[in-house]
């Protein structure tokens, strides 16, 4: 079964992407900031990972550049966020991002994403 991280410090955004995602027939873990995701991804690393940008201790473009320096398999990041301007679709992709989503994302949006990305669950 595919692994994926979802880190954001939203309760509420994690839940909502967790049932998308499970109920797509994934496997879900939440880590609240970077530094947790980090920690996290060092000791399992994961089939995908969803970003948001603004979390507290690490932010998402910190966590995406510490995470493609480590020596193990990488795996793909969708960032998700608020942020829309271009500039930080721009700092996302530098950061190691393979998608940007904006706010609420809309299920089908996020799925269709991570198929691309990871295919289906199985």
């Amino acid at each position: 079964m595919r692994r994926i991280l979802i880190v954001d410090d939203a309760a509420t955004v994690r839940m909502y992407h967790r049932n998308i995602l499970e109920a797509a027939g994934y496997a879900v873990e939440e880590a609240v900031n970077g530094v947790e995701a980090l920690e996290k991804a060092l000791q399992a690393p994961f089939d995908l990972y969803v970003v948001d940008i603004n979390m507290p201790k690490l932010d998402g473009y910190g966590f995406l550049r510490e995470l493609r320096g480590q020596d193990f398999f990488q795996a793909p990041a969708i960032m998700v966020s608020t942020e829309a301007e271009s500039s930080d679709h721009q700092q996302a992709y530098v950061a190691g991002a393979n998608a940007y989503l904006v706010k609420p994302v809309k299920p089908d949006h996020l799925l269709t994403h991570v198929k691309l990305l990871i295919g289906v669950a199985a």
